[in-house]
């Protein structure tokens, strides 16, 4: 259980929000750290499939300097290609066991400079760089550079879990205003991943509830390969409806288990969970 501080909730994607997000991002930096400078954890295997406590670190490098070369060439004005999704899992596995070339020593130290630069860049955004300054993500193409922070909390947040369930706390979660910040990047994340195998003839339209204040409730719908949501205010008509924490909802999405209780249609439950690919 979190015994972090709470946070009252904003729009992470607007610049109002900007000062709360970084706010949570440096806590989960703070986390971050502190679990995996403890040599005892360096060998350690985490949630992730094949990713010692060192992996972690290794990925840290890797997409931190990526995200410093994607800000260069968004400066310059120059153009930059997205791989998409659905190659970001292995390719981010490959260049994280690339860094166990590095000496425990080097990789914290180096990922520690990686940081110090980005974290520089993130606290010059102005409110409209936050909106409209794009820079192009390696896997997602064009967003906003406000984006840039949440996808830091999407890692410097999630990967603290990983490390504690594999340290031996099966049931660790993540702090609601961590969870709470992704959880719009959420809802993009699964309109981007639907595995179209898997969507072949599903149609239907479900509820689903992320309890807290960071939560809500919103209605989607499936067809034709495509998933959609809107936010609700009941969930009349649903076929099935699922109700989650926040700390749940995102560590389902992010593929780490298959969270919720779920009512409704068992056949539109099972369709739901096997819905979307992994990344």
């Amino acid at each position: 259980m979190s015994t972090m501080t709470p946070i009252r909730p904003v729009n992470p994607m607007a610049a109002e929000g900007k000062d709360t997000v970084m706010t949570v991002l440096r806590r989960d930096q703070e986390k971050f750290f502190r679990l995996v400078e403890d040599s005892k954890n360096w060998n350690v295997q985490t949630r992730c499939t094949e990713w010692e406590v060192r992996d972690l670190v290794g990925h840290m490098i890797d997409v931190t300097e990526g995200y410093l070369g994607r800000w260069e060439v968004a400066k310059r004005g120059d153009s930059a290609d997205a791989l998409g999704l659905t190659v970001m899992g292995e390719t981010l596995n490959d260049h994280a066991l690339d860094f166990r070339k590095l000496s425990r020593e080097e990789a914290l130290g180096r990922l520690k400079a990686d940081r110090d630069k980005m974290m520089s860049i993130f606290d010059a955004l102005t409110p409209e760089e936050w909106t409209g300054f794009m820079v192009t993500h390696p896997y997602m193409g064009p967003v906003p550079a406000g984006f840039y922070p949440a996808f830091h909390i999407m890692d410097y947040g999630i990967h603290p879990y990983d490390i504690e369930y594999g340290l031996g706390d099966k049931l660790a979660e993540l702090d609601e205003a961590t969870a709470g910040v992704l959880i719009p990047y959420c809802h993009i994340i699964m309109q981007y991943t639907v595995d179209q195998e898997s969507a072949k003839g599903v149609d239907c339209v479900y509820g689903f509830e992320v309890s807290g204040d960071w939560g809500g409730r919103w209605r989607a719908t499936v067809k034709d390969g495509q998933w959609s949501a809107q936010p609700a205010e009941d969930f009349k008509g649903c076929d099935a409806v699922f109700k989650y924490t926040p700390s749940d909802f995102v560590l389902t999405v992010f593929g780490r288990f298959d969270g919720g209780a779920a009512t409704g249609d068992p056949e539109v439950i099972q369709a739901v969970r096997r819905l979307f690919f992994r990344f």
